[in-house]
């Protein structure tokens, strides 16, 4: 089964196409890691799926719920991290993490449960603008995970992470569909990063969609195209590469 679903999706702005017929399957119980470059159209995407922006052309359900006419029902089921998450500087990381569970209208343990979730419990009183960027990352990953929702929605949530912070933080991406049944939806510019977290990727550039489907079928596609299948960020590069060539012209 699957929870995400898109038939289509093209989001255009003026004479420029972000997102270009798009069509994506992403199946429940999964983590679903959103392949290409900076601008490829990622988080346009999954700003059309939180309904932050509306699509030109095509549709998406969630959940076998229809957008917009089923928008409400969609945005309760969906907990989400896009881009830099904002925070009230001179509230405690715990009050931040309270206003949203107010407007969702959680009981108070959700709180303390996305804090532990997230890694922060012992940091949760200390004011937000006194967090360091890893600790803000891991904050705005709290506030996704608040109320335990059904689906993620995760847009690069390890950047500005040293490199203990993004094992950490991939990690527990990894656990998430086993310890509550959730499925997740993970972009990033880096296919060796998703390759260690994520059953199913999809790789995008220039809006349109290249490939999607489990890492062992990308392998298989790689070695049909005479890459070299044991690489994969190398077998990435070289699709991105090509696409770029071919929208050029160049072959």
């Amino acid at each position: 089964m699957n929870v995400i679903e898109t038939y289509n999706l093209t989001k255009r702005y003026k004479d420029f196409t972000a997102v270009s017929n798009l069509s994506l399957s992403i199946p429940k119980g999964t983590v679903y890691g959103f392949l290409g470059p900076n601008g490829a159209g990622k988080s346009t995407t999954m700003k059309m799926l939180l309904g932050l922006t509306r699509q030109t052309e095509g549709e998406f359900m969630v959940d076998g719920k229809t957008y917009p006419k089923e928008r409400m029902q969609i945005l309760k089921e969906i907990g989400s991290f896009i881009e830099a998450p904002a925070f009230y500087g001179n509230l405690s990381g715990e009050e931040n993490l309270d206003i949203i569970r107010r407007i969702l209208g959680l009981p108070r343990s959700s709180v303390d449960d996305a804090f532990e979730l997230a890694g922060l419990t012992q940091h949760k009183k200390r004011l937000a603008r006194k967090y360091s960027l890893g600790m803000k990352q891991r904050l705005g990953l709290a506030g996704a995970l608040i109320g335990r929702p059904p689906i993620l929605i995760l847009d690069e949530p390890t950047n500005g992470l040293d490199p203990v912070g993004i094992h950490e933080i991939r990690t527990l991406i990894r656990s998430l569909p086993e310890k509550y049944n959730c499925t997740v939806l993970v972009s990033s510019h880096l296919l060796s990063e998703v390759e260690l977290m994520a059953d199913e990727v999809g790789i995008l550039n220039h809006g349109r969609l290249l490939f999607e489907g489990p890492l062992e079928e990308l392998r298989r596609d790689a070695a049909s195209r005479g890459y070299t299948s044991d690489n994969l960020e190398e077998t990435f590069l070289r699709m991105i590469e090509e696409d770029n060539e071919r929208s050029e012209g160049k072959i």
